[in-house]
């Protein structure tokens, strides 16, 4: 299963995002990483059901995790 990182809302609370995660959990997520720097987490989740990820009121973005590289 890929990973994902999970962007919640700007305004979201600690309960909102909590609620996310369980979200993920519930439908067949593993919650890795969680950060403190934005409101969100990474989840591996499966492919055929991130749409269930991104349509949840408390979540901004949902983008796959890659690595990244500078020039």
């Amino acid at each position: 299963m890929p990973t994902y990182i999970v962007t919640c809302k700007d305004n979201a609370t600690p309960e909102q995002i909590e609620q996310a995660k369980k979200h993920a959990i519930d439908n067949g997520g593993k919650i890795g990483h969680e950060y403190s720097l934005i409101k969100g987490f990474s989840v591996t989740f499966p492919d055929d059901a991130v749409q269930t990820l991104e349509s949840h009121e408390h979540v901004k973005a949902v983008e796959k995790d890659q690595e990244v590289k500078t020039q």
